[in-house]
């Protein structure tokens, strides 16, 4: 059998990943925080049908001859580039400028994950919690509370918690937490806006905001999708042309071989 047809059938397979990625992306063009990810192709091995050779005196050297069998996914990245921030005014929608996710508490109540969606809010036991009512976790990894005697919260750019109280004095409840990776492109999704950390993301390293590499806290805005539609539309016309064209391949080789059947007519 033709090896282009293995080669066209591996190609096929490579750009439906591409399209099944694309598709997210843009399916997810308004989701608070989103990253949007890309598919990275390498070559697979190659038939080599001769070796190179080595100049000599009387001949010049050869290069080797090889026949590549095909296209294999390399990688599904996910650049961590930071969306625009919109602004709602909501006290407690939060955006991160600069580097860092916010930190959170799964429902096992020991596993951490990390967030770039800010939409947070005060939940009836006064705790600040995500929209899927996660606890919002503080510089030393304990859930966020306010007092019950809290007429209004603000939060500034160091992630401070200000309550204004009842008696009309301030009282900083808590600070946000953020964490940083040696890698965040490593981080894993896990659905709901949530990453948790892998072996190549590094452990989380926790601060407060605004200090160091860390991001400074936006308060009243949320942090939009990465997701640039003129880019993923544009990689869904190369997607899509490209199945086509291994597709076309995979028609000709079909014409070729029933060629070959026929020779013996």
């Amino acid at each position: 059998m033709m090896r282009s047809l293995y080669s066209a059938v591996l190609g096929m397979r490579g750009f439906q990943t591409k399209m099944d990625v694309i598709g997210n992306n843009i399916a997810n063009v308004n989701t608070v925080g989103f990253k949007a990810s890309r598919v990275m192709f390498h070559d697979l091995m190659s038939q080599t049908l001769s070796g190179a050779t080595a100049p000599g005196n009387t001949t010049g050297g050869s290069n080797p001859q090889q026949v590549g069998l095909g296209v294999g996914l390399a990688s599904i990245d996910t650049p961590m580039t930071p969306g625009a921030p919109m602004m709602t005014g909501v006290p407690t929608d939060l955006a991160i400028d600069g580097n860092g996710f916010f930190v959170v508490q799964l429902p096992d109540g020991a596993t951490q994950a990390y967030t770039r969606a800010g939409n947070f809010h005060i939940d009836s036991n006064r705790n600040l919690v995500t929209s899927e009512g996660l606890f919002v976790l503080d510089t030393g990894g304990a859930p966020i509370q306010v007092p019950d005697n809290t007429k209004s919260v603000s939060i500034d750019k160091n992630g401070n918690v200000n309550c204004l109280l009842d008696d009309g004095t301030t009282q900083t409840a808590a600070q946000i937490g953020l964490a940083n990776f040696a890698n965040p492109e490593g981080l894993q999704k896990i659905g709901n806006n949530l990453y948790v950390e892998t072996t190549n993301s590094g452990t989380a390293d926790v601060q407060a905001p605004n200090q160091g590499v860390f991001g400074s806290i936006t308060s009243g805005a949320l942090e939009m999708s990465n997701v640039d539609l003129t880019n993923e539309f544009t990689e869904m016309i190369i997607a899509q042309r490209a199945f086509q064209a291994n597709a076309r391949t995979i028609t000709s080789d079909d014409q070729m071989l029933q060629e070959v059947v026929n020779l013996k007519r």
